[in-house]
């Protein structure tokens, strides 16, 4: 990858948006597709990436494995490498994780929402 400059413009943009907006700075930690969607099936506790991986179909090895790195790199998630045999590896959220739930399960609660009123609407325009 190539370096980034510290003093680009692009960076200090970045760092101002940082400071300045609370959404930004929780976008760095859960932006993207997956990062949300794991935190959302860790909420019912601690998971092997087995369980994870079927939890969640569509992803990838490679990102659900990247994303689970910088959530633990965020110090989001929790792992834990069991020593049996044969091992295995557990995630769990950790206390900053859990201080999500309450924006994950708000994103839960507006989606069935706004499922529930798509059909309705939509339903309704077909009459």
């Amino acid at each position: 990858m190539t370096a980034i400059k510290e003093s680009s413009t692009i960076q200090e943009n970045k760092q101002y948006a940082l400071e300045k907006c609370p959404v930004t700075y929780v976008m760095e930690k859960i932006g993207g597709y997956w990062k949300p969607i794991i935190i959302y099936h860790l909420s019912g506790g601690s998971k092997r990436y087995s369980e994870l991986k079927r939890a969640i179909p569509a992803v990838t090895e490679k990102m659900l494995i990247q994303h689970l790195k910088q959530l633990e790199a965020d110090n989001l998630v929790i792992r834990e490498a069991k020593p049996v045999v044969p091992p295995y590896v557990t995630y769990r959220l950790s206390n900053a994780g859990n201080g999500l739930m309450p924006v994950i399960e708000a994103m839960a609660t507006w989606a069935f929402k706004d499922k529930e009123n798509g059909f309705t609407q939509s339903s309704q325009n077909h009459e």
